[in-house]
């Protein structure tokens, strides 16, 4: 059970609501336990199961919520289609802007409601986080169930705003996970040393354009996010000058991380196998490329650390190295 499915999960089952966890591995041995606020909150009565053939077996739901990694859609899918008729309609909570689109070609669009989690929440184990950051959760305002879902995750004390747009909120999302995620890892380096030297935050900010481009090409508007002025910071990175912006930048996004590392890293420093830097910057990759455009600073993003997490790049050539990898785009772009 990972960060958000625990925080989520632990959240609505604290407020008094019936959920089932699917954990993949062994049951939850210990209390699903949140850690909020400096208040820890323990709940017992979890029920844990290990598969989607067992949860369909029991009585059916109103809805379910989908929180696991980006690479880990197939997966779920694949567990899920056996009972595509019977499967309720789905909360999509991913980072990445494909998910929603995998479900609705199972399930039908009716099935699928599009989210977004803007919280900073740690895993610490099994059932087990803390959460470091409240901002909220968004969701698209599209049915009767997702304005429901709505109202209980705002009694269940999360935060959660409504959006009319799906890809509005989706693309505004993945914004903010382009940024500072994928060079700290190819670097090893802090997102606010990443934002505060100039030839890397020259990079963030060309990946953001081109993510920008992509955007306003396929006639999807930039939003606000629950706790997360995206729009204001976005137009700093892709309008104003550098020398003007990235103190600025780094100042707020960077050092409000303090030395916390980003998810690719933590997922690369982990030894995980697979990376979801293929469906952040590598998604804008194939938009751009279904509308004719390039977005090589993406392409190169996705191709080093891809290559690291598959041991053909070791770890080493690019640590502390920021010059290889302006060497590797100058030759691509």
């Amino acid at each position: 059970m990972g960060a958000i499915g625990t925080y989520i999960g632990g959240s609505l089952a604290a407020a008094g609501h019936e959920l089932v966890f699917i954990e993949r591995t062994a049951g939850i041995e210990h209390p699903l336990r949140l850690e909020f606020k400096d208040q820890l909150i323990d709940l017992p009565a979890v029920t844990t199961i290990n598969s989607v053939e067992k949860a369909m077996t029991g009585s059916p739901f109103d809805a379910a919520i989908l929180a696991v990694k980006s690479f880990d859609t197939g997966a779920v899918l694949a567990e899920i289609e056996p009972y595509r008729h019977l499967f309720p309609p789905i909360l999509c909570l991913q980072n990445g802007v494909e998910n929603e689109a995998a479900v609705e070609e199972m399930l039908g669009s009716e099935k699928v409601i599009g989210g977004s989690v803007t919280s900073a929440i740690r895993r610490l184990g099994v059932g087990n986080a803390v959460v470091e950051k409240s901002r909220g959760v968004g969701i698209e305002e599209a049915t009767d169930l997702s304005r429901e879902l709505i109202r209980i995750f705002n009694q269940a004390g999360i935060y959660t705003r409504g959006y009319k747009n799906r890809a509005s909120l989706k693309w505004s999302k993945m914004l903010t996970n382009l940024q500072a995620n994928a060079l700290p890892a190819i670097l090893n380096w802090t997102p606010y040393r990443v934002l505060s030297t100039p030839a890397t935050y020259a990079i963030e900010c060309a990946a953001m354009c081109e993510a920008v481009t992509v955007m306003k090409q396929m006639d999807i508007r930039q939003v606000n996010l629950p706790g997360t002025p995206v729009k204001p910071w976005v137009n700093a990175m892709t309008r104003w000058p550098l020398r003007t912006s990235r103190p600025l930048i780094a100042r707020l996004l960077g050092s409000g991380r303090g030395g916390k590392m980003p998810s690719l890293h933590i997922d690369l420093y982990a030894g995980k196998k697979q990376t979801e830097v293929v469906f952040l910057n590598g998604a804008v990759v194939r938009a751009a490329e279904r509308l004719g455009l390039a977005a090589p600073v993406n392409q190169v993003l996705t191709q080093l650390l891809t290559g690291m997490v598959r041991g053909e790049i070791s770890f080493e050539h690019f640590n502390d190295h920021p010059e290889r990898i302006q060497q590797v785009m100058m030759e691509q772009i």
